[in-house]
């Protein structure tokens, strides 16, 4: 079951980015469906440098963030790499939670094709690594998280206890907001990003 748009327009980013852990994303991409639990997850707002949206700055990059939370967020890291985030909060807030690590359910055979991997191991570790395999690009930027190409649905219930919280990743330009432990995942789970 679909979540409810209204469970990404919580006003605090970092609660709903512990609440991701353990749902389920789903794409239907190319007639082929894929899905993942999600693992591992950062959490960006407007108010720390580490965020694309900081100072509530509007860019062509990222107005879909100032979009009501429930869209997706897609960008290219790099040049290289599609990253996916979930936007939160209401309109006109640039808020955001980065799915960094998915644990493979449903189609492993279509990610692992799209990946061009002969093994399931670790090919959705990875921000950059999650989109390949699940067919995630910026083609889905601005998309409403409640329609028939990306969605995430309920999963199973993940603990205070079972939840790691630490600094985020490849963000060393945010200065002090980069240590902000805003980055969690579930512990001990084989799928969490190295």
């Amino acid at each position: 079951m679909k979540l409810d748009l209204s469970f990404y327009q919580h006003p605090e980013v970092t609660r709903v980015a512990k609440a991701l852990l353990g749902k389920v994303l789903f794409t239907q991409v190319g007639g082929q469906t894929t899905s993942g639990m999600i693992v591992e997850v950062e959490a960006y707002s407007h108010i720390e440098k580490g965020c694309h949206a900081y100072g509530n700055k509007v860019t062509g990059r990222n107005k879909v963030m100032f979009l009501e939370g429930g869209h997706c967020y897609v960008y290219l890291c790099y040049g290289i790499h599609h990253l996916f985030n979930v936007v939160t909060s209401k309109a006109g807030v640039g808020d955001a939670v980065l799915i960094r690590a998915l644990e493979p359910g449903q189609g492993l055979d279509v990610m692992m094709e799209r990946i061009g991997a002969t093994s399931p191991r670790r090919i959705t570790s990875g921000p950059g690594k999650l989109t390949r395999a699940m067919g995630i690009d910026r083609g889905l930027n601005g998309t409403l998280l409640s329609g028939p190409d990306v969605w995430i649905g309920d999963g199973i219930k993940v603990g205070k206890g079972a939840i790691l919280a630490d600094a985020r990743i490849g963000i060393d330009y945010a200065g002090k907001d980069a240590k902000l432990p805003w980055r969690f995942s579930i512990k001990g789970n084989e799928w969490v990003s190295k």
